[in-house]
């Protein structure tokens, strides 16, 4: 049976400071469970409680399991604290069930509107960090896998396929920010079947992210654009990627994840009955209408 969980940026809930109103952590959860959905991601660092017993309360007052977390944290300078938060997110993730951790490589600054350029040296001190953290979370009983991903140092096709062939992680396939970085998912997909191992599903508005690919448009503005739609509304082929995957094998989670930042005349309705037609548009692929 095909597994499919949510994740709290659908709700605008994001790490990045001042992106948005964030909603209350219990009424994202229970709108997620009103959807059907199983399980959730962890969201940014601290949104769901740290302490393991009371996560675990948490998720199970909302019949939700923990799939996994994204980590954004700086791969490419060597600092310890980077393994230190590394540890210290594993140690959460496993205490809530949870089977992956979803590591990307964060530029430093803060947002996904600037990105410097690696020197060689620091691209090969990335690739070691992340063999570091894969150790790390292993002890935890935890998958790594690398997400490529708008404004982080593995973004543009290029610098996908380079991660692929200087590293053995496996990736998030995100769908979306695949998309904005040049990179077909389909096609990724369909060239590296064995390394997808964990898959993220957004769909967005190409005619947005080409502005953001060019550097036109920031991330954040873009967002607020409405880059991000439900799926089936915008221009990743969602119906070929997940049957593409599925016929190589892939047993995994899929994530729906529609990047959402939240204003304070927002409508705190949105997140739900976007994420219910990603939800039915899911289900029609999969034959459950």
């Amino acid at each position: 049976m095909t597994k499919i969980a949510g994740a709290p940026i659908s709700w605008g809930v994001c790490e990045v400071p001042g992106w948005g109103r964030v909603l209350d952590a219990r009424t994202v959860l229970s709108e997620m469970r009103e959807l059907g959905l199983t399980a959730t991601e962890l969201g940014p660092p601290d949104y769901l409680p740290a302490d393991p017993d009371e996560l675990r309360t948490l998720l199970g007052q909302h019949e939700l399991g923990l799939v996994g977390g994204f980590l954004a944290v700086t791969l490419h300078d060597g600092d310890q604290s980077t393994l230190d938060e590394a540890g210290r997110v594993s140690a959460i993730l496993a205490a809530g069930g949870a089977e992956v951790l979803v590591l990307a490589a964060a530029t430093g600054l803060d947002g996904y509107d600037e990105r410097p350029q690696l020197t060689d040296d620091e691209w090969s001190t990335l690739v070691a960090t992340c063999a570091k953290i894969r150790e790390i979370a292993a002890g935890h009983g935890l998958r790594t896998v690398l997400h490529p991903h708008v404004g982080t140092h593995v973004e543009r096709e290029a610098e996908v396929d380079r991660f692929l062939a200087d590293s053995d992680l496996q990736l998030c396939l995100d769908t979306g920010h695949l998309l904005i970085g040049g990179t077909d998912p389909v096609e990724l997909a369909r060239r590296y079947p064995d390394r997808i191992g964990h898959v993220h599903l957004k769909d967005v508005r190409d005619d947005i992210a080409v502005k953001v690919r060019s550097g036109e448009v920031g991330y954040a503005t873009a967002v607020g654009q409405g880059m991000y739609v439900p799926l089936g509304d915008g221009d990743v082929d969602v119906e070929s990627l997940v049957k593409l995957v599925q016929e190589a094998g892939y047993t995994g989670w899929f994530v729906l994840e529609q990047d959402t930042a939240l204003g304070d005349d927002s409508s705190a309705t949105k997140p739900l009955q976007d994420t219910a037609r990603s939800l039915a548009h899911l289900g029609k692929i999969l034959g459950r209408d």
